[in-house]
């Protein structure tokens, strides 16, 4: 049964979070543990090699902070487009989320 089979009203939307080249990693494993705690499952995307970089290290991370509650972590990488100052951007986004 796929997604499309599902009433997508029941979906509630995922929380995004945005990484750059500079963001703390330590900091985005903080948030993204808050928000699968909260939700389920997060978002995160970012746009070149050092922001994904620091994203990859944000999951391993947040694996170690949620583990103790029983959650195995696991992640999904994809392409998605994205509008920066009118300009067609390509991040990669990591959808975070427990194992079933």
């Amino acid at each position: 049964m796929g997604v499309s089979n599902i009433d997508r009203h029941e979906i509630p939307p995922v929380e995004v979070l945005k990484v750059s080249s500079r963001s703390n990693p330590n900091a985005v494993a903080g948030a993204l543990a808050g928000v699968i705690r909260e939700r389920g499952y997060a978002e995160i995307q970012g746009i070149g090699a050092g922001a994904v970089n620091q994203a990859i290290k944000a999951v391993a991370i947040a694996r170690g902070f949620v583990a103790p509650s029983g959650i195995d972590l696991v992640c999904v990488p994809a392409f998605t487009d994205i509008l920066i100052e009118g300009q067609e951007r390509t991040a990669i986004k990591l959808i975070v989320g427990p194992r079933n």
